[in-house]
């Protein structure tokens, strides 16, 4: 195996280029902007791991007129187009501003972070001070901001005053790169704060974008598109290049040419369907895309151990609670669709890429527009889209699917958890095998099979139902060691119950599904090690299953 840099982590163009890194060349997409008269402002949509710093990272290199980076573009695609690199390479002054930090469980916090990273900004241009043709009033205003002792209105007007000053200084108009510029909304909406932080950001990109003679153009990038009444008021030549949209679908994540050079490159062309099923699956616009985390986070784990199965790289992270958020939804039973979802099937569904975050919530078209913005859902392209605002969506690959079926199982885990479970429990010990039937057929009817109803799913199911409820639950699917599927024991009362389940092929017949059950407990003689343990009381319960149907049958011995 050859052994390479894998930049985990590492988001500084510079960085990965200066140390050897393995960088997958992005950079066409400086001609794809520049090449014709570029857009005043462009808002690029992605969901978050899929390169969006890199790419900002690297547009600061190429323009930013305080660098020499000929070095770092050598050998890339764009250094082929000489006269482009005359004209705009290091040729521009540059701010690069991420807000991915600004946000906290407060306003006050939020806005405290906020003022943090405008004072480094600040602090990062403090030449600026020193020039005599820029107006006093002009530096008392940076001198407050670079303190962190600015209000509220120099904070908002804090970018335009420093692009004014930029373009006294260099004689030319500034590019303004902001990443992640929505952040602060998302925690803001997530806090209830929303209002507040859009009063500050609304204002301060409304002042640096709005009639600004010293902007050159913006990039911004994001997940979520803010409608544009509420961030981008009053902007002019505004473009925003979503996740639908074809023009520039290829430069943020990987297509399946960059993964098979990637592979090729590293010697693990072996891998490549591994890595198809697991972190392919993404269309943007009309092009296949990769995630480019996960692909680097599985070679880098190859590096080092080249049996190494593909893992959940996104499973670690807060995000994925937006899935329970969206199942826990009130006045909302999407339980159908996310079956379908969990069954490899597409959905047809309503979707808008004009949200706010206070409202991502307020309607099923809302949340399946978030969850197909955010990655967690992508376009079928085998699919015709419906309609403007229609879409056949799916889970796009392994990983997510892992996502998803591990949200319900938490999702049903907390649902459990606040119901009153005392009706199971009284029928359960009360031999009670008509009343199980109905508690049980009612609890399926209101969750998610996510194993398209195969035993495994009733028998975790059912597993569940019974925990955390002061009893000891022995779980022994695909033990192979002779043992029931489920016993449940209460040992203050010194009784058990033993359940069998079974899977039937119709409704009609479940009943001979539980007659099956019933009598495998009777041939492999499940009781006599209860009794064994000291259990004085065992109750036997044969479960036959179909769909969201459940029919319990007792043995009267």
């Amino acid at each position: 195996m050859i052994r390479y840099n894998i930049p985990i982590g590492i988001f500084e163009f510079e960085k990965i280029r200066k140390n050897d890194y393995y960088y997958v060349d992005k950079t066409e997409l400086i001609q794809a902007l520049v090449k014709t008269e570029p857009a005043e402002i462009t808002l690029f949509t992605r969901p978050r791991r899929f390169g969006k710093t890199l790419v900002m990272s690297m547009l600061a290199s190429f323009f930013d007129i305080r660098r020499d980076s000929r070095d770092l573009f050598e050998g890339l695609k764009i250094a082929e187009d000489q006269k482009l690199c005359e004209l705009w390479m290091n040729q521009w002054p540059v701010i690069f501003l991420s807000l991915k930090d600004a946000g906290g469980e407060s306003f006050e916090d939020a806005y405290g972070l906020l003022q943090s990273i405008i004072s480094q900004l600040y602090v990062e241009h403090a030449y600026l001070e020193k020039c005599a043709e820029i107006d006093e009033s002009y530096k008392e205003i940076f001198a407050r901001l670079k303190r962190r002792q600015g209000n509220k209105t120099d904070v908002q007007i804090s970018l335009r005053i420093l692009m004014r000053m930029m373009q006294i200084y260099y004689g030319k108009q500034v590019i303004l790169l902001i990443d992640e510029y929505d952040v602060p909304m998302a925690k803001a909406g997530a806090k209830s704060y929303y209002n507040e932080m859009l009063d500050v950001i609304g204002t301060m990109m409304s002042q640096a974008l709005k009639d600004n003679t010293s902007l050159k153009f913006s990039v911004i990038t994001g997940c979520l598109r803010i409608s544009k009444e509420s961030i981008f008021t009053g902007t002019n030549n505004f473009v925003a290049d979503t996740i639908a949209d074809e023009r520039f679908s290829s430069f943020f994540g990987f297509t399946d040419e960059e993964v098979r050079t990637l592979l090729e490159n590293t010697g693990n062309l072996e891998y490549f369907d591994r890595i198809k099923k697991w972190y392919d699956g993404y269309c943007f616009g009309k092009t296949e895309i990769y995630c480019p985390w996960d692909v680097l986070c599985y070679l880098n784990k190859l590096a080092f151990e080249s049996e190494s199965e593909p893992e959940n790289f996104w499973e670690n992270t807060s995000h994925n609670d937006i899935i329970r958020t969206f199942l826990s939804c009130e006045g909302m039973d999407m339980t159908d669709s996310f079956e379908k979802l969990l069954a490899s099937e597409t959905i047809e569904v309503n979707i808008t890429e004009n949200l706010t975050y206070e409202n991502l919530t307020d309607s099923e078209e809302n949340l399946w527009s978030v969850l197909y913005l955010t990655g967690y859902l992508t376009k079928d392209i085998k699919n015709p889209v419906s309609g403007k605002t229609k879409a056949f969506l799916k889970i796009p690959n392994a990983e997510i699917m892992d996502i998803f079926r591990k949200s319900v199982v938490r999702w049903f885990d907390e649902r459990i958890a606040v119901r009153d479970r005392s009706e199971l429990f009284k029928a359960l010990w009360n031999k009670d095998a008509g009343r199980l039937s109905d508690l049980i057929s009612e609890l399926l009817f209101e969750t998610i099979s996510y194993h398209d109803y195969a035993e495994s799913f009733y028998h975790t199911f059912l597993a569940r139902l019974f925990a955390n409820a002061g009893y000891i639950v022995e779980s022994n699917y695909e033990s192979g060691l002779g043992r029931p599927d489920l016993v449940i024991k209460d040992k203050k009362k010194r009784q058990a119950a033993i359940m069998e389940m079974k899977i039937a092929d119709s409704l009609e017949s479940m009943q001979k599904a539980e007659e099956r059950a019933l009598k495998q407990i009777e041939e492999m003689r499940y009781a006599d090690g209860m009794y064994v343990q000291g259990y004085q009381k065992v109750i036997k319960y044969g479960a036959a299953f179909y769909r969201k149907s459940c029919l319990v049958g007792r043995c009267e011995v």
